[in-house]
């Protein structure tokens, strides 16, 4: 295969590890920043400097597509192990699929709109029942 092969499977292992530091840290800035160095670290031990961009790019991806998520599941009563083990599960699969020739790369466009998909079916506030409860 060419540099597009293995700079696709960086990417896809990027947007893996987006997932599981989103799922494991508490922090966005943080999990942004520990997902790209560790992407950046794995694509320079293994091959040269596009890996290491493709793999930054796709951590940053899945860090960014996948806080939504998260923090969605966190406001409706999840709790954060809960909200890890299901998303670790994903980053494990994200992973190993990213050895299939260009699912890397669709990994890491997927995973942000699915993210965005969510912001944007997120219900309004409301007082729900606490309205009802004044006398």
């Amino acid at each position: 295969m060419g540099a597009w092969y293995t700079i696709g499977i960086f990417v896809g292992i990027g947007a893996a590890l987006g997932v599981a530091c989103t799922a494991v840290l508490v922090r966005l800035e943080l999990a942004l920043l520990v997902s790209a160095a560790l992407a950046a670290i794995l694509g320079y031990a293994f091959s040269g400097w596009e890996e290491v961009v493709g793999g930054a790019v796709g951590a940053v991806l899945g860090t960014l597509g996948t806080a939504p998520i998260v923090a969605g599941a966190l406001r409706r009563g999840g709790t954060r192990g809960g909200t890890a083990a299901i998303l670790l599960g994903a980053a494990v699969v994200i992973a190993a699929l990213a050895f299939v020739p260009v699912l890397g790369y669709i990994e890491a466009v997927a995973i942000p709109l699915v993210g965005l998909r969510l912001r944007r079916r997120a219900p309004d506030r409301h007082a729900g029942l606490r309205t009802l409860a004044k006398d």
